[in-house]
């Protein structure tokens, strides 16, 4: 089978149906388990929730359709999720494990960042590795500091192992579809806040290739570089700065494990000002690493400091105030892009 990342895109969607974040990736699974019969789901609940799809709507009816040899229920055990997946992965399956929510996989960092990233470098390329890892991040939902974190910069920092974030219902379909061809761990990372949005998916065939980052929105004044619903926020953000007269070019990595350096180098060429955005805590967070990158590639053509707008370094509150209070808002990102665009 051919790498994943190859696979063609079919650039913008033009469709006219428009259909929720969840419904995409429901798609997404569907399709693949159809396509090829190595595909199966596993986790807690996907199963016996069948109508339901599990917590989150994601698996419903694939119980229904697949039954209970590719749609698995599992213990409430995050490392034997995780574990049993590598294994199935390595003797030939194609596993899409789901762990609830991403702030769970402390307990199921051995399997995958000291097995599963590294069996592949260790058999010299001999050996595959193709399993996914769903999961979920972020604030919103006011289900306090152990359901609410936002971690992708954990499974950065392995090498070994893809990171995905999309933020549209389109990107969503095109690279869960990528990650389950993909021979290589892929950490799946979705937003609970974005599972109702709204976005146009074709219903023709299609995947998205990893590395490739989207520019949801073209300007000349600043570049913005947004994570998950930062993508959303830093849209809104621009449609209110454009009427200021500061034009905002919004770029969404949708990987961040193949990053697409140069198409964020090309716009950074053009504006000469950076602001990133992610929930995270700012401390360690991706918004450095990118934020090294365009030094080491464009810092002759940056115009004024590389701005981050990230999270508190502070466990996520329950109170909805203080958990607003805790991550990036819209009006953080326009305050933000002000201080370094001249008017």
């Amino acid at each position: 089978m051919p790498d994943a990342t190859m696979a063609a895109s079919p650039g913008t969607p033009t469709a006219t149906r428009e259909i929720t974040y969840v419904m995409a990736l429901n798609e997404a699974l569907r399709e693949e388990m159809r396509r090829d019969p190595r595909v199966f789901v596993m986790g807690e609940d996907v199963a016996i929730w069948g109508n339901r799809g599990g917590v989150y709507g994601v698996t419903q009816g694939l119980y229904d359709e697949f039954g209970p040899e590719r749609v698995r229920d599992t213990p409430i055990s995050e490392e034997a999720i995780v574990g049993t997946a590598v294994g199935a992965a390595v003797t030939g399956m194609r596993p899409v494990a789901e762990i609830m929510y991403i702030d769970f996989m402390a307990l199921a960092m051995d399997p995958l960042v000291n097995q599963g990233a590294k069996l592949r470098y260790m058999f010299g390329g001999k050996a595959r590795v193709p399993v996914v890892i769903r999961t979920q991040e972020g604030t919103g939902r006011g289900i306090a500091a152990q359901h609410s974190q936002s971690l992708e910069a954990w499974f950065v920092h392995v090498p070994g192992i893809k990171v995905c974030v999309p933020s549209t219902p389109y990107d969503a379909k095109g690279l869960l579809k990528t990650a389950i061809r993909d021979d290589n761990p892929v950490m799946f990372i979705e937003h609970k806040m974005l599972y109702a949005t709204r976005g146009p998916v074709p219903e023709e065939e299609y995947t998205i290739p990893f590395g490739v980052a989207d520019v949801k929105r073209e300007g000349r004044d600043v570049t913005f570089i947004g994570i998950h619903t930062m993508v959303i926020k830093g849209l809104a953000a621009a449609e209110k700065l454009a009427a200021e007269g500061i034009s905002v070019e919004v770029i969404d990595p949708r990987t961040l494990v193949p990053l697409d350096i140069e198409t964020i180098v090309n716009s950074v060429k053009k504006t000469g000002r950076v602001v990133i955005a992610h929930e995270a805590c700012e401390r360690g967070g991706v918004a450095g690493e990118i934020a090294m990158q365009i030094m080491e590639h464009a810092f002759d053509y940056l115009d004024a400091p590389i701005v981050r707008v990230a999270g508190r370094n502070v466990p996520i509150p329950y109170n909805q105030r203080l958990e607003r209070a805790a991550v990036p808002q819209e009006e953080d990102i326009i305050a933000a892009i002000r201080r370094i665009v001249p008017r």
